[in-house]
């Protein structure tokens, strides 16, 4: 290297290396404090969890807020919200999906996954309508309003009667059609027994099927 490209390398490393002893300096203050580095922004307030904190547990309806709703209110608010899209009666227009109907249809060849047949949890529908309804204007709706609509959409899938009025003690009261129809846990048996690490098989694998062989994707037999 001549020592015209020499300088400007030289100076460049030391750059560096000054650069690195002043990130590296408020980390061992930090360390030697007991604190992790780095630490970046501040702590959030009370508030500002609060704005975010709204998730709804389904099965006993933790995280409602106070409130309630009628389902004759909430057919008026429906049809200004909802209607649009989910259909006036919540038949559901063109491709948007449909919200009442299809009992019975979960186990045939063409399932209809509604709030009547499939909806487990009715506080969920709360946590969801108030999360992502209006589709153009998600999170605008008020807590009564949200127990409105959900009182109505429950009332005309015939699970509350439409003189329902819903509030965070009785919606999680209210047993959805389907609510034991989802497993818990992981169904497979074979990934619920204990692992097997040594010995595990009593005689060697054999291939009862030759399609796999034939399209190349697994060894021979030993005797071939």
């Amino acid at each position: 290297m001549s020592r015209s490209l020499e300088r400007p390398a030289l100076a460049f490393v030391a750059l560096a290396l000054a650069a690195l002893a002043l990130l590296a300096a408020p980390a061992a203050a930090q360390q030697k404090q007991g604190r992790k580095f780095p630490e970046l922004g501040r702590a959030a307030t009370a508030a500002e969890i609060k704005g975010w904190d709204i998730d709804v547990r389904g099965d006993d309806g933790k995280g409602l807020p106070k409130g309630k709703g009628s389902a004759k209110d909430g057919e008026e608010l429906y049809a200004q919200h909802c209607a649009a899209c989910h259909g006036v009666f919540g038949e559901g227009e063109g491709r948007w999906p449909e919200i009442i109907g299809g009992k019975g249809t979960l186990t045939s060849a063409d399932p209809r996954k509604t709030v009547g047949s499939y909806w487990p949890y009715a506080p969920t529908l709360f946590d969801y309508v108030r999360r992502a309804m209006p589709f153009t204007m998600p999170n605008s709706l008020t807590a009564d309003e949200t127990y409105a609509i959900v009182a109505y959409v429950l009332s005309i899938n015939d699970i509350v009667p439409d003189t329902a009025v819903l509030d965070e003690t009785s919606l999680p009261k209210v047993r959805m059609p389907n609510r034991d129809g989802f497993l818990v846990g992981d169904p497979r048996p074979d990934v619920k027994a204990e692992p097997c690490m040594t010995k595990c098989r009593s005689e060697a694998p054999r291939v009862t099927s030759d399609l796999a062989q034939r399209l190349g994707v697994t060894p021979g037999r030993p005797s071939e």
